[in-house]
Formats: C-alpha cells, sequence, structure tokens
C-alpha cells in the first residue's frame, strides 16, 4: 500500500506534540505512524484537523500501513476533540450549524441517499455479505461475516417475537435483507422504506414474489397500523431537531401491542458536530446520539424495554468489509478511480478504530407503547441459530 518514501519535512511542534499524546509519530516506522508525502498536509491539519486529515489523505498527502491501528490511539486520547487553535474557529461554527438549522429536513432527507447509497451497487455487493446487510453484524457464536449477519437478523426476529401472519414496518429497509429474511423464516408481510433509489431498484429485485411491498419514501410520511416495526442503521441519518418527529410518528404506527426494535450506533458522550471529514464525504447531515440525547427523546413516548451494546463487534464487521472491499479493487477499478478507493479504505479504517476506541457504540433498543401488556422478556442468544 505505502508506494511513496515518506518527505523528511520537519512539522510543526504543535501537531506533533498532539500526535506524542496518542504515541503517533510523523515518519515513523511503526505501523500506526503517519508517512509524509507532501508537507501541505501540516498546513492542512493546522488549519482543519480531522476535515484536513481527510482530504489530504484521499489526495495522496500521507499514508499508514495500519489506519485503523492509528485512529484508534486518536480517538482513546480523544485528539479528535483536541484539535489546534487554528482549527477550533472551524469546528466551533460546524457545532453552531448543526445546532441552529435543520440538517434532516424532508426536503434534504434525500441526500445521504445520492451521496452515499447511490454510488453503486456494485462497490456494496463486493463489499457486503451475501445478504446486502449493511450494517453491524453479531459475532459472538459467528465465524465469519455471512454468520455474523445472519445471527444478527436472527435475534433481531426474536427479539421482535415475530408471528407468521404479523405486519413488519422496515424503517430503512436496504436492499431489503432483513425484509426478506423476516418473510421468509417467519412469515410476515412487510413493508419497506428508503430514501435511495438505488437500494430500492435492487431490493426490488431481491424481494419478488414475497409478501414485500417496498417505497421510495421518507418516514414521516408513512401511514397505516403495523404490528412491529424494525430500523437498523437508520437512525443515525434523523437528527437532533427531528428525534420527536421520529418517535411520534414510530409511535403512531406501531400497533398498542406491538413491539419496535431502533438498531442503532450511539456515541460514549454528547458531541456538537458529527466529524467533519465523513459529514462531508460519506453521511451528510449525519448525526450520531448520545444515551442522553436517546434517552430524552424517548421519554413519554416508548417505554425501553431492553438497551443492548454490542459495540465492539463494528469493529471487526468494519475490518471485514475493507478486507473484501481491497479484494474487489481489480474489479472495481475500471470504474471507480483511485481517490475513490482511497476514500472508502479511509471511511472504514477510520471507524473500524472508532469503534475499538470505544468512543463508538451498538445500540439496540426493544421498544413499547407504555400501554402494551405483560412482560417483555429480554433475549440474547445462548448458541448459534439453527439454519
Amino acid at each position: 500500500m505505502l508506494s511513496l518514501p515518506a518527505l523528511n519535512v520537519e512539522p510543526p511542534a504543535v501537531l506533533s506534540q498532539l500526535l506524542a499524546r496518542a504515541d503517533v509519530r510523523f515518519n515513523g516506522t511503526r505501523p500506526w505512524d503517519m508517512r509524509v508525502h507532501d508537507p501541505r498536509l501540516y498546513r492542512r491539519l493546522l488549519t482543519q484537523w480531522s476535515l484536513g486529515a481527510g482530504e489530504a489523505y484521499v489526495d495522496g498527502d500521507w499514508d499508514c500501513e495500519r489506519l485503523d491501528l492509528l485512529f484508534e490511539r486518536l480517538l482513546r486520547t480523544d485528539l479528535d476533540r483536541t484539535a489546534p487553535p487554528a482549527a477550533r474557529l472551524r469546528l466551533l461554527l460546524e457545532g453552531l450549524r448543526q445546532r441552529l438549522f435543520n440538517l434532516q429536513s424532508v426536503a434534504r432527507a434525500h441526500q445521504v441517499g445520492e451521496r452515499h447509497y447511490d454510488v453503486g451497487n456494485d462497490v456494496f455487493e463486493a463489499m457486503l455479505d451475501s445478504r446486502m446487510i449493511y450494517s453491524c453484524g453479531y459475532w459472538e457464536h459467528a465465524q465469519d461475516l455471512e454468520q455474523a449477519q445472519e445471527h444478527k437478523l436472527a435475534m433481531i426476529c426474536r427479539k421482535l417475537e415475530l408471528r407468521p401472519g404479523e405486519t413488519l414496518l422496515d424503517i430503512g429497509c436496504g436492499w431489503g435483507g432483513l425484509a426478506r429474511y423476516a418473510a421468509e423464516r417467519h412469515g410476515v408481510a412487510v413493508t419497506g422504506v428508503t430514501i435511495s433509489k438505488e437500494q430500492l431498484a435492487l431490493a426490488e429485485q431481491r424481494c419478488a414474489g414475497l409478501p414485500i411491498t417496498l417505497l421510495l419514501q421518507d418516514y414521516r410520511s408513512l401511514r397505516g397500523r403495523f404490528d412491529k416495526i424494525v430500523s437498523v442503521g437508520m437512525f443515525e441519518h434523523v437528527g437532533l431537531k427531528n428525534y420527536a418527529t421520529y418517535f411520534d410518528t414510530a409511535r403512531r404506527l406501531l400497533a398498542p401491542a406491538g413491539l419496535f426494535l431502533l438498531h442503532t450506533i450511539g456515541v460514549d458522550r454528547r458531541t456538537p458536530h458529527t466529524d467533519p471529514w465523513i459529514e462531508r464525504y460519506i453521511f451528510p447531515n449525519g448525526k450520531l446520539p448520545s444515551p442522553a440525547e436517546l434517552g430524552g427523546a424517548l421519554e413519554g413516548c416508548f417505554i425501553i424495554e431492553d438497551w443492548h451494546n454490542f459495540g465492539l463487534d463494528y469493529d471487526r464487521t468494519l475490518m471485514c468489509w475493507a478486507e473484501r472491499f481491497e479484494a474487489a479493487w481489480p474489479r472495481l477499478s475500471a470504474r471507480y478511480d483511485a481517490a475513490f478507493r482511497r476514500m472508502f479504505r479511509y471511511y472504514l479504517l477510520s471507524c473500524a478504530g472508532f469503534f475499538r476506541s470505544r468512543q463508538g457504540q451498538l445500540w439496540q433498543l426493544v421498544l413499547s407503547r407504555p400501554e402494551r401488556g405483560g412482560v417483555y422478556r429480554s433475549f440474547r442468544p445462548a448458541a448459534a441459530p439453527s439454519s
């Protein structure tokens, strides 16, 4: 991966001192050290910090043998929250922008679909498991990515207590993997919604012949009543200003005796803004909830029946995706350029470090309406599910 020699230009002392807190060096020899190829990297770090680091990597200004190890170290020491003085104003303004404006309004909801999910189904088919599940796998009893994703789907369906003949709403249905699994294995009728045209087109092919209705639609315009609701990897796109609307909508759509499973990435503490590079290049308008933000939004709307955290499983999932993406690059390179490859590599491996650092969490919440009767018994798989 490292084809260019390191550049012997002395970095600014403030940058060396910051990286030293995480035991990271410029032009060091360890797998997590940054090897500099263009001195403009230093200016980009000083003025833009994490945004500058990501853009400079995509442009080839620096390399690192193990990006996942680098980001684990940087995030464990909170260097993402300790920017040089020149970059702090930019981060402050970004925090104000996200606080003052509704970046996830109905008019803007399609942007993440166009920017990320519509990038090309061939990329995701190469990177993901055979069902194209684009969320954290469950690895406790799994030996590979295929098993980890199947075990996750089985666990979700058990937590929802799905029964034949029930109706299931899948908010953010992706390429239809969960909808198809639930319909085939549990005999439920599924309605799935997505904001990605590319996802919808492929999901319709994959779910043909099953009692599954797929819609290109924003969740806020949904109507009807469903026995169960599931939302996997979509809440990250809702935005703090829309949490109340999201949960009010889900409550309106859920039958009084029903269950709602919410599967979402979270963060260990409240943050003023999303990582600027991820927000600009991967998931525009995204927002990861903290425990307090999520819990506060649920007050008076849903009862939390279960809150399950298996965030470290996302590290292993992302490393599998990164390995599969690199293995598929020879056939993807005819359509995508080297900058795209570096962007996707940076995205996957920096996110692996994010979860390994424990800043990133992965939560599954089982929610019910207050009027639901009976005791909900939390479920955790004691062994791998039978096929």
